[in-house]
């Protein structure tokens, strides 16, 4: 059931096609959705499950459930206590209140149940109602293989070798054997088995010994403008909240101008090599150099948001934040002086000088402000203090390549070891706004089963950086004829050296800094129109598949569905992809200046209307359904 919302002049409503498979009788069924992260968020599961519920909502109403586990303080903050207001799962509850953990089948002939369990956590549900024969429909998701975690995060060439895996012997040796057992039972005992992405349906195939069944790509919430200046002036606005912690951050070294600065930004868990840290420090030491190579004015501020281990703030970082307050508080003091003085002034018909305006208190609190911003250290390159910074990743890449925050820097490097909150003393910006304000997200990863935050920087506008082994970039490749040109920058990590990826993503980053300020607005305009690929309106449509297919195959009487049909949902919307703009070269490189000194009030052919007209005539759904099995 779609969502109503207000349409973007922008929007591909009405381009891509309606479902057209016939509806679930839900009123004769209940929908239960196991997993570790409902209302308990440690990863992009949460992200799925609870940006997908609205959706699921809309269409099963009150007989769709999660289950998850019970923390207080979740439970508190994110869900209201209720009442079930079916009898058998009242029912149920009870049973588990005062026996504890039971399967018994109790809802008889009516209605059917379909439980959806997510991750390896989630699979002993899989393997014990299965094994006891309750008469459901499962299905059952791997977001990424245990294994294949590990493996990557090992340094290992997976991709290049996952047919010459021992794959028993792996997990032995790393202690998981027991949790990749419980994966790969859950994996075969369940009626239909989904992944996220095709790169991880591959990698599953050699890792669980099962292909999927359907590839359920992730989506977002899509919140549409009804005007396409809105989420513009949101970047603006955010933007200017950060250049405010820049300002305060780098006091004393503020000897670059901020007009001229850009933002970028990597986020997720940290993981060093998976998330493609690694490169992406070394890219930036390339990119410092080629702006001081080029004498390009530009500043690059990088920030690099990933949780580690701390004891409390960086003083320093504290300190830069104080003082930025207080220059304001006495900026704003004397500008109240000037301007009743001023005023007083204008009205005896005079035009005061100088010293009648700023008595010598006044220039004495100036120079004391002035005095206060004076720094005798560089400005730090994390905002915490990082517990054995010693041998921390990050801290180690960033002292070896010496991006110290110096002046002669064209690349300042800011590390926040803690998720961003809006009651933060130091950066109070929520995530979200935090992205807005960003003009570029940098997701180099090697390990990647889907990468949630490159999806979320093109919901909002914001251009970014993925890989083509990432299900996310292979997402774009496929169905995106010119990423690039939509904000959509993949580097090769599948077929190239790390050294040929490296200098990728640095020329992928300097192509970026040669923009003009109007080449930086009209891609973030198509980044956004993208918006629409990723939206749950549309991609839940794949879930409601599994869920016929596990149904059809858990009650084969008396739920019928056509065996050729995912063939003929193929056959409609093949070949169809994202034209390249018509307004734009290839590759936005060879829309730069061929001197980085350039005016940003370029002429460049280019009317949002008509493109977004053309996009509403020319593009179709990419949307292919695999062949039932």
């Amino acid at each position: 059931m779609p969502l109503s919302r207000s349409l973007s002049m922008t929007s591909l409503s009405g381009v891509l096609p309606a479902w057209e498979e016939d509806e679930l009788p839900v009123e004769d069924l209940l929908l239960f959705e196991v997993a570790w992260e409902v209302t308990n968020k440690v990863g992009g599961i949460y992200t799925v499950i609870q940006t997908k519920a609205k959706i699921t909502v809309d269409e099963w109403g009150e007989n769709y459930y999660m289950m998850g586990p019970y923390f207080e303080n979740n439970f508190k903050t994110q869900v209201e206590g209720c009442e079930p207001p079916n009898p058998a799962i009242r029912k149920a509850m009870d049973a588990l209140i005062h026996n504890g953990c039971q399967l018994t089948d109790e809802l008889g002939d009516k209605p059917n149940v379909i439980a959806h369990f997510h991750e390896w956590q989630a699979g002993p549900g899989v393997i014990l109602s299965r094994s006891r024969k309750i008469p459901m429909a499962t299905v059952f998701s791997t977001h990424a293989t245990l294994l294949g975690r590990y493996l990557c995060a090992g340094n290992a060439d997976f991709y290049n070798n996952l047919e010459k895996f021992d794959i028993d012997k792996e997990a032995g040796e790393r202690q998981i054997y027991h949790r990749y057992c419980l994966e790969r039972a859950a994996v075969h005992c369940a009626h239909v088995f989904t992944t996220v992405s095709q790169i991880t349906a591959v990698e599953a195939s050699h890792m669980l010994h099962r292909t999927p069944d359907v590839v359920t790509p992730n989506g977002l919430n899509v919140k549409k403008f009804s005007a396409m200046h809105e989420f513009q002036n949101l970047h603006s606005t955010s933007k200017a909240r950060i250049q405010e912690f820049v300002r305060g951050h780098f006091y004393g070294h503020l000897d670059f101008n901020l007009e001229k600065t850009l933002f970028f930004f990597i986020a997720g868990r940290y993981e060093f090599s998976n998330k493609g840290v690694d490169i992406f420090l070394e890219s930036l030491s390339r990119l410092n150099y080629l702006l001081q190579l080029h004498r390009n004015d530009m500043t690059v501020v990088v920030f690099f948001i990933m949780p580690a281990k701390t004891n409390n703030f960086n003083v320093e970082s504290l300190k830069g934040q104080a003082v930025r307050k207080q220059l304001w508080d006495t900026a704003h003091t004397v500008k109240e002086k000037f301007g009743k003085r001023l005023y007083d002034a204008l009205l005896k018909g005079t035009i005061p000088d100088m010293d009648s305006i700023l008595d010598r208190d006044d220039f004495t609190i100036m120079k004391r402000a002035i005095f206060a911003t004076q720094r005798h250290s560089l400005p730090p390159v994390t905002t915490h203090n990082v517990l054995d910074d010693s041998t921390d990743p990050i801290l180690s890449n960033i002292r070896r390549i010496g991006l110290f925050n110096s002046r002669k820097d064209r690349v300042k490097i800011i590390f926040h070891p803690e998720f961003l909150s809006s009651t933060s003393p130091l950066l109070p910006m929520d995530y979200e706004d935090f992205v807005r304000g960003c003009n570029l997200g940098v997701f180099p990863s090697y390990y990647e089963p889907w990468g949630y935050t490159p999806g979320e920087c093109t919901v909002m506008g914001i251009p970014s950086v993925t890989t083509n082994l990432s299900g996310f970039g292979c997402f774009m490749e496929e169905h995106v004829s010119d990423p690039a040109a939509y904000g959509v920058y993949i580097v090769d990590r599948r077929s190239c050296s790390p050294e040929e990826s490296c200098n990728q993503l640095t020329q992928f980053m300097f192509s970026f800094c040669q923009q003009s300020l109007r080449q930086r607005v009209i891609q973030r305009n198509r980044t956004e129109r993208l918006s629409d690929l990723l939206d749950w309106r549309y991609l839940g449509r794949f879930y409601i598949h599994a869920r016929h297919l596990a149904l059809n195959r858990a009650f084969p009487d008396k739920f019928k569905m056509d065996p050729m049909y995912p063939l003929k949902v193929s056959n409609a919307t093949e070949g169809f992809r994202y034209p390249r703009p018509y307004s734009v070269p290839p590759s936005p490189s060879a829309s730069v200046h061929s001197t980085p000194h350039h005016s940003d009030d370029d002429d460049e052919p280019y009317d949002e209307d008509e493109e977004a007209e053309r996009d509403r005539l020319n593009i179709k759904a990419p949307f292919v359904l695999g062949a039932v099995p």
